[in-house]
């Protein structure tokens, strides 16, 4: 292993830091018009709470805008006199102020409204409500969605609590165009957007890069953000689609918390804490946790989870503050690699049978430590930083690929995995906004980097006496013979359709590590982004990112006396990510944009001369509308998107010698071409008191749309894998605020995925062969639907739901293996106690 890898970065990112803030403090000055002045001020609630998402507009010149989580507001830029200040918010009861701004002064103001903090809550303080005005973390701009030329759904602590989610994919089906993409082996969730996969690359917790191959903990998080569309810009090395932020729940100076019971079938408990308040004047906590224990549909599986998540703020002064946040999740789990298919079609078996041994384990521990400094220089200029480590251990221990003959015979694979993962990142990011002239500046500046330590280990165990060792990696399975030679071995055999025709093996095989494959990879990246207000109806989004990978050579650690390994050469990628948008708002609550934005994806295998192949360049388009109705209460935002990828990776068709045919599928040229075209639909908001409603819709069309002739390439006019062409979603909730059901809650939520191909791309044959059967799986679309009903009295809340009530059955499909059923009618009850 290397030893102390990450010193040269954390020297690196502290130095800076310590630079910028120092000449940020000494040398940022206030922009503002000398002219004009300014008004600021505090909402709070009838018990002296500050009040977040409390609307406040300034009567007479149409400036309107909303209260951050400390109940804070201000306007910039007024010009002298008289003016009418208003807060409402849905429910409450408004409340005016008249106020006299004087030329370069501040004017402060505060209100307190008359409802308390639970009785707002109970109003509505919901994180549906105006998504185009809430304040977001993934964009890093302190920029309200509406003057953003993309697409973002945010999705929050409310609608987890309402849905009583379980899992991340739980949440993902309020988000449309986005959807789980396969859930391998009962190990991980992988999701996807407008037809490309996400990977760790594109998931991100409190804005730093963490793991996807463990299944977060949800109860820990205060809302989740997706930001659709190129992303690269702000975060780099991304698959282009859209990246996912969890921000997790920040201590607060206000004593309270609460602790609740989640019970459901097939014996699931899970209790969990959430408490928070002052340590002192300046020192804020929280601590939450879980503990999950449960069984399952499927025969054998069964989870436990434990999890703990505690904070810390500490108000180093009115201008800066430092949160510290770590996190740790211990989760034990069978491996479940599902029911199999035959000949590329889904088996029909019993929705609850197990094809594994039952000595399958598997086991993830996952720990991350964050750190981040935020602070505002004035009222203009704002620098925050951040260094994230995280932990991630993996290993399983099981058969997979359920791959069967046509008779349903299927000779089990062993296989047995453990990846280790170091990860390190920090960030820097400065915002701030001047005048040219009449034209506003809001800049966003950054830097960002990270250095990520991959350990993959391969394991042997003995199985035959005859043979030396079995070898497995990546679920094949074989074993290395007396003569050093390697050949096909399995565990043992069965029918997936007839468990009674064959004898299963029951003894676990003792295995041991075999060599230790270890890869580093280092990311840099700096960028500026600047929206520029022409007008109050007419901004300009403009910014550029350079990017740098760098792929160490990999270290193979020999664990055994067998065999050999080659290392992997060392890869670096460079590129620049521009992106450019227009948001026109002919109305103050409507606003037009276009934007073009592009990413980069790095490839595997080299080139006719050896040399690694460089990045495939992406190009992203988008145009919608967003509006806000009746109020603000309502959101309905209509986005219309291309990405074209114009150089994708295939094999390459000739040698060096531009004359011998290749048919090594390692050596590519970038020749092909994917395009995914898309429109999406998203309304959110509170319609009338009380009523809920989050709801969307997605039509994605996403294929090969060039391709090479070349033996083994993708043909052309395929669709790309596990992407719906249709998905749509709604929730409704509706809560009872007055008369005799006052305190009751009731709600649905609906999901819909529409066909999708699973398996692998078929390819051009062999010359002179004819074209192989389809390799595709079709997995036809489903309908689920979920029915909840709650109770609120005082401190104390109840809520069940009977999820897919129509017992639906459908699967999740990991190319062609790992072919997971979903879930059936289930219960879920959670009963919960603040204080």
């Amino acid at each position: 292993m290397t030893s102390n890898p990450y010193s040269p970065l954390l020297k690196f990112l502290s130095a800076l830091c310590i630079v910028l803030f120092t000449a940020l403090s000494v040398k940022a000055i206030d922009t503002d018009d000398s002219n004009n002045g300014r008004i600021n001020g505090k909402v709070f609630t009838s018990d002296g709470k500050p009040a977040a998402f409390v609307t406040v507009t300034l009567k007479g010149v149409n400036k309107t805008t909303m209260t951050v989580d400390d109940g804070s507001f201000i306007f910039k830029n007024i010009k002298p006199g008289n003016y009418v200040v208003k807060v409402s918010f849905t429910g409450a009861q408004s409340e005016e102020k008249t106020v006299t701004v004087a030329a370069d002064k501040t004017t402060t103001i505060d209100f307190t409204l008359v409802e308390s903090a639970n009785k707002l809550n109970e109003v509505s303080i919901s994180s549906t409500k105006t998504i185009n005005r809430k304040k977001i973390s993934i964009g890093k701009m302190n920029v309200a969605p509406i003057d953003l030329p993309q697409s973002i759904s945010v999705i929050g602590r409310d609608v987890l609590d309402q849905q009583q989610s379980l899992r991340l994919s739980d949440v993902i089906k309020n988000v449309n165009g986005v959807y789980l993409y396969s859930a391998r082996g009962n190990t991980q969730e992988t999701f996807a957007a407008r037809g490309y996969n996400f990977s760790s690359t594109n998931m991100f917790k409190n804005g730093f890069r963490v793991n996807s191959g463990a299944m977060p903990e949800i109860s820990s998080l205060e809302r989740v953000e997706v930001l659709k569309g190129s992303a690269a810009l702000l975060y780099g090395n991304v698959a282009p689609g859209g990246v996912l932020n969890m921000i997790t729940k920040k201590p607060k100076f206000e004593q309270g918390g609460q602790v609740s019971m989640t019970y459901g079938s097939y014996d699931l408990y899970k209790p969990a804490f959430d408490v928070y308040g002052p340590i002192s004047s300046k020192l804020a906590y929280r601590v939450d946790g879980t503990y999950e224990n449960s069984k399952s549909y499927r025969d054998v599986v069964k989870n436990e989870r434990f999890y703990v998540n505690p904070s810390l703020l500490y108000k180093i002064s009115d201008k800066t503050n430092i949160v510290l946040e770590a996190d740790y999740l211990n989760y034990d789990f069978t491996p479940d690699f599902g029911t199999g298919q035959v000949n590329n079609v889904i088996a029909d078996v019993p929705r609850n049978r197990y094809l594994s041994p039952l000595w399958s384990t598997g086991k993830t521990r996952q720990s991350t430590v964050t750190a981040t400094v935020n602070h505002q220089i004035n009222s203009l200029w704002q620098v925050s930083g951040g260094v994230s480590y995280q932990y991630f251990d993996r290993r399983y221990q099981t058969t997979e690929r359920v791959q069967p003959d046509a008779a349903g015979d299927w000779s089990r694979p062993l296989n047995r995995a453990k990846t280790l993962e170091d990860y390190v990142t920090g960030q820097l990011n400065i915002t701030g906004q001047f005048n040219t002239g009449v034209i506003k500046h809001n800049i966003l500046a950054g830097i960002d980097a990270d250095r990520y330590r991959n350990d993959n280990y391969t394991f042997v165990a003995n199985i035959d006496p005859t043979k030396k060792t079995v070898v497995s990696s990546g679920g094949v399975s074989s074993y290395l013979d007396n003569d050093g030679t390697i050949k096909s071995s399995t565990y043992d055999k069965i029918n997936i359709f007839d468990l009674n025709k064959y004898t299963a093996r029951t003894d676990m095989p003792n295995m041991n590590p075999f060599y230790d494959v270890e890869t580093i990879t280092n990311r840099f990246g700096a960028y500026v982004n600047d929206l520029i207000s022409i007008s109050d109806k007419l901004k300009v989004l403009a910014g550029v990112r350079w990017s740098y990978q760098y792929i160490a050579p990999t270290t193979v650690n020999a664990l055994s006396s067998y065999g050999a390994v080659a290392s992997a050469k060392s890869k670096t990628d460079k590129a620049f990510s521009p992106r450019v948008g227009v948001v026109y708002k002919p109305i103050a609550n409507t606003a037009l944009f276009a934007s073009y934005s592009n990413s980069f994806v790095t490839n595997t295998g080299t080139d006719i001369n050896n040399n690694p192949i460089d990045p495939s360049i992406i190009d992203q388009y988008e145009l919608g509308v967003k509006n806000d109705f009746l109020n603000g209460n309502l959101s309905v935002n209509v986005t219309a998107y291309r990405i074209q990828n114009s150089n994708l990776a295939q094999t390459a068709p000739f040698q060096a010698d531009g004359i011998t045919p290749n048919t090594n599928t390692n050596i590519k040229v970038l020749s092909g071409q994917t395009k995914s075209d898309g429109v999406e639909l998203d309304i959110a908001g509170h319609p009338v008191k009380g009523l809920d409603v989050l709801a969307g819709y997605s039509y994605t069309n996403a294929r090969y749309t060039k391709t090479s002739t070349v033996p083994g390439s993708n043909i052309a006019g395929q669709p790309l894998l596990n992407v719906p062409k249709h998905t749509a979603n709604a929730s409704i909730f509706y809560n009872f605020l007055d008369g005799s059901l006052r305190g009751f809650k009731v709600g649905t939520s609906v999901y819909y995925l529409g066909n999708r191909e699973a398996g692998f791309a078929n390819v051009v044959p062999p010359v002179g062969q004819p074209q192989a059967a389809s390799r595709l799986v079709h997995v036809p679309h489903f309908t689920t639907v979920d029915a909840s009903l709650g109770y609120t009295y005082k401190k104390l809340s109840i809520i069940g739901k009977i999820s897919n009530i129509g017992d639906v059955l459908n699967w999740n499909v990991h190319e062609n293996y790992s072919v997971n059923p979903i879930a059936p009618r289930q219960f879920l009850t959670t009963l919960t106690y603040k204080f």
